[in-house]
C-alpha cells in the first residue's frame, strides 16, 4: 500500500526536474524550432522553383539584380535614375562655358568624371610624360581628329593629351555599353565635342558617329578608330572628307582587317597605321590586359567559381593566351579551339587540349570567344549547351556569337543583372549570355589602367607620325608602327618599375651591327 505514494512523489520529482531543465535551457526551444522553419522554407522554394511563373521569375530577377548592384562598382557609370527614361538626344544641355556641342547622359556628372580621369592619370605616367615633353612643340597643331573608341577614364587621358598637343577632337563611342557616362560628361565640360552614353541603341550609335563627322564649320583630317566603324562610315557616307584625311590609326583586329580589305581592293586612298599589330599593343594590351580583365568581367557578372569548371576558349592569339593563363591559374579545365596550326601547337605546348567546339559543347560550363571572326558560336552550338552555361565574347566585335538567332518567339529573355541575360529554352534550360555578345571586359567591368597607357601612348605617337610625315613617306596603304617608336613607348613605361636598361658598349654594338640607341630588333623579329 505504501508503494503508491512513493511512486507519485517520484513522478512529481521527475516532472519538477524537467520543468527546471526547460527553464534553464529555454533557448533550446528556439534552436529546435529553427530547423523546421528552414526546412519548410526550403520546401517552399523547391515548390516555387518547380512551377515558376513568368511573374515570379521576373520579380525574383529584380530582387537579384537589386541586391547585386547595391555596392558601388567602377564598371557601372554613376547615373541619376531620373534621367534613365529620357534619351540624351532629346535633352538640351550646356556646359559651364555655355557650349552645347556635345551629347552625353548628364553633364552634371562632370565633376565625378573629372575625379575618375585624375585617378587614371596617376597610373598613366608615360602618357603624361609624353604630354609634358611635346606640349611646347604642339606637334598636332592644326590636326582635326575624329575618334571612335571606348570612352573611359583611360581614353579620356589620351583625348586630353591630343588636345594638349594642339589637336581639335570630336569623339564617339565604339561600343554601346562601354561608355562611362561621368567621364563623357567631364570631357564635354572640358570642351571636347563628345557624343556618347552607356546603353545607346544601334540608331544612337550611328547618329553619334555622324554628329562627329557631319559638321558645317569643321572637317576632320585624321581618324583614330577602334573597330573600323568610323572609317567605314566616313568612307561610305562622306567620300570627299575621306579623300582629304591625312592618316588613319586603327587599334583593333576587326578594324585592321577592314583596312587591309580596302587596300587590297585599291579603295584605300589614305595612309593608315596598324596599331593592333604593333608590339606595344599586341604583346601588352591584348595579352596582359585580357589576362586580368577576363576574370574581373566574369566575376562581377556571374559570381562564378572557376576551380574545376570546364571552359572552352575559341582562339589562341594574344587575347586567347591571356584569358587561358588566368583561367588555368584559378584551376579551370581549359580547352582551345583554333584554325591556325601554329597557335594550336602553342596551346598544346602550354598544356591545353585543342578540340573542335562540337566535341565539348555539351559538357563545358563557360564558352569564351576571342577570334575576331563571325558566327564562331552558332545557334546549333547554343541549342546543345548544358543548363546554366555562360557565354561571352572577348573579341572587339559582337559578330562572334550568333545572338540574333536567339531573338525568336520560342526563347524567353530574362534580364537578371546589368549586362546579364538568361536565355530560356522551352524545356527550361537557361544559357547565361553576357553583354549581349559584345566585348565582355569593357562592357561588364574595367581594364587595367597601366596597360592602357601603353596602347594610348602608341596611338598618340602614330597620330603624330602620320600627321607630321613628309609627303611621300607613307603611300595609300596600311603600315606598322616603326620599330623605333615601339621601343620608345616601352622605354617611357620602364621607370614605373624602376627598371634599368643595360647599355651596349661600342664594341658590342659593332659586333651585333646595331646602333647603340636602337632599334634593337629587325622588323621580322617575333617577340
Amino acid at each position: 500500500m505504501s508503494s503508491a505514494p512513493d511512486a507519485a512523489s517520484g513522478d512529481e520529482l521527475k516532472q519538477a526536474k524537467e520543468m527546471e531543465d526547460a527553464e534553464k535551457y529555454s533557448f533550446m526551444s528556439t534552436l529546435t524550432k529553427a530547423p523546421k522553419k528552414q526546412i519548410q522554407f526550403a520546401d517552399d522554394m523547391q515548390e516555387f522553383s518547380k512551377f515558376p511563373t513568368k511573374t515570379g521569375r521576373r520579380s525574383l530577377s529584380r530582387s537579384i539584380s537589386q541586391s547585386s548592384t547595391d555596392s558601388y562598382s567602377s564598371a557601372a557609370s554613376y547615373t541619376d535614375s531620373s534621367d534613365d527614361e529620357v534619351s540624351p538626344r532629346e535633352k538640351q544641355q550646356t556646359n559651364s562655358k555655355g557650349s552645347s556641342n556635345f551629347c552625353v547622359k548628364n553633364i552634371k556628372q562632370a565633376e565625378f568624371g573629372r575625379r575618375e580621369i585624375e585617378i587614371a592619370e596617376q597610373d598613366m605616367s608615360a602618357l603624361i610624360s609624353l604630354r609634358k615633353r611635346a606640349q611646347g612643340e604642339k606637334p598636332l597643331a592644326g590636326a582635326k581628329i575624329v575618334g571612335c573608341t571606348h570612352i573611359t577614364a583611360q581614353t579620356a587621358v589620351l583625348i586630353e593629351t591630343l588636345c594638349a598637343l594642339g589637336a581639335q577632337c570630336r569623339w564617339s563611342a565604339c561600343n554601346i555599353y562601354s561608355t562611362q557616362n561621368e567621364v563623357a560628361a567631364a570631357l564635354a565640360e572640358a570642351g571636347v565635342a563628345v557624343f556618347a552614353w552607356k546603353g545607346e541603341s544601334e540608331d544612337d550609335f550611328w547618329w553619334c558617329i555622324d554628329r562627329c563627322v557631319n559638321v558645317d564649320t569643321w572637317q576632320a583630317n585624321m581618324i583614330l578608330d577602334d573597330g573600323g566603324d568610323l572609317t567605314h562610315w566616313v568612307y561610305k557616307k562622306y567620300p570627299n572628307v575621306f579623300k582629304k584625311i591625312r592618316g588613319i590609326v586603327e587599334e583593333s583586329v576587326t578594324g585592321v582587317h577592314r583596312l587591309y580589305q580596302l587596300s587590297k581592293a585599291g579603295k584605300l586612298c589614305v595612309p593608315a597605321m596598324n596599331v593592333n599589330d604593333s608590339v606595344t599593343k599586341q604583346k601588352f594590351d591584348n595579352l596582359y590586359c585580357c589576362r586580368e580583365s577576363i576574370l574581373d568581367g566574369l566575376k562581377r557578372t556571374t559570381d562564378v567559381m572557376f576551380g574545376g569548371k570546364q571552359v572552352v576558349v575559341c582562339g589562341y592569339g594574344e587575347v586567347g593566351k591571356g584569358c587561358c593563363a588566368a583561367l588555368k591559374a584559378l584551376g579551370a579545365i581549359v580547352y582551345i579551339t583554333e584554325i591556325d596550326p601554329i597557335c594550336a601547337l602553342q596551346a598544346c605546348m602550354d598544356g591545353f587540349r585543342v578540340v573542335k567546339l562540337n566535341e565539348v559543347i555539351r559538357q563545358v560550363d563557360v564558352v569564351i570567344t576571342c577570334t575576331g571572326n563571325k558566327n564562331v558560336v552558332t545557334r546549333e552550338h547554343l541549342d546543345r549547351m548544358k543548363n546554366s552555361c555562360i557565354v561571352c565574347n572577348m573579341g572587339h566585335s559582337n559578330t562572334e556569337i550568333d545572338v540574333a538567332s536567339l531573338r525568336t518567339p520560342e526563347l524567353t529573355w530574362e534580364r537578371v543583372r546589368s549586362q546579364v541575360d538568361h536565355v530560356i529554352w522551352p524545356d527550361g534550360k537557361r544559357v547565361v549570355l553576357l553583354a549581349e555578345g559584345r566585348l565582355l571586359n569593357l562592357s561588364c567591368s574595367t581594364v587595367p589602367t597601366f596597360v592602357l597607357s601603353i596602347t594610348a601612348t602608341t596611338q598618340a605617337l602614330a597620330l603624330i607620325e602620320l600627321y607630321n610625315a613628309p609627303e611621300g613617306r607613307y603611300k595609300q596603304d596600311v603600315y606598322l608602327l616603326p620599330k623605333k617608336m615601339d621601343e620608345y613607348v616601352a622605354s617611357l613605361h620602364l621607370p614605373s618599375f624602376d627598371a634599368h636598361l643595360t647599355e651596349l658598349t661600342d664594341d658590342q654594338a659593332k659586333y651585333l651591327g646595331l646602333n647603340k640607341n636602337g632599334p634593337f630588333k629587325p622588323n621580322y623579329y617575333r617577340y
